[in-house]
């Protein structure tokens, strides 16, 4: 018997050794998957005050997905309105109770403030993707983003 196929437990069922490795190559396979799918790059852009409308400011950040990447389910800040602009790749994503779509380049959509954003996501597996988000909230939101747990 080769040295990786001895048990290395004697009880009712012996553990093989190699039994152990696939299980770790497994295991090490599925946290990565996990990590993976949380790649995101947030990037403010600007941030201004509107000047005609008192209270009210505008901001505009990049969203950056490596391939595969998901966000995870969530609002943003109560008052905030956003525009949401595909700038490469496709975008899949589900805000409150609409249908899941896939937005690609050039392509765009709103959130109404207080929407729940439950499916933000790259659609392609193989390659990045990128959206422009603007928001138009009160000045003094200065969470813009709040998962949902």
């Amino acid at each position: 018997m080769k040295n990786e196929d001895q048990p290395i437990c004697r009880g009712r069922k012996p553990i093989k050794i190699r039994t152990i490795i696939a299980a770790t190559c497994a295991v090490l396979a599925f946290s990565m998957a996990g990590v993976v799918s949380a790649q995101e790059n947030v990037t403010k852009n600007f941030e201004a005050a509107i000047p005609n409308v008192p209270g009210k400011s505008l901001m505009a950040v990049e969203v950056e997905y490596a391939p595969g990447a998901t966000s995870p389910s969530h609002t943003h800040a109560k008052s905030a309105f956003i525009y949401a602009y595909v700038i490469s790749g496709a975008v899949e994503s589900k805000v409150n109770n609409g249908e899941t779509r896939i937005y690609r380049a050039g392509e765009s959509w709103p959130e109404a403030p207080g929407a729940i954003h439950s499916i933000s996501r790259n659609a392609r597996k193989a390659e990045p993707a990128k959206l422009l988000a603007v928001f138009v909230l009160d000045t003094n939101d200065n969470r813009l983003t709040t998962p949902i747990k």
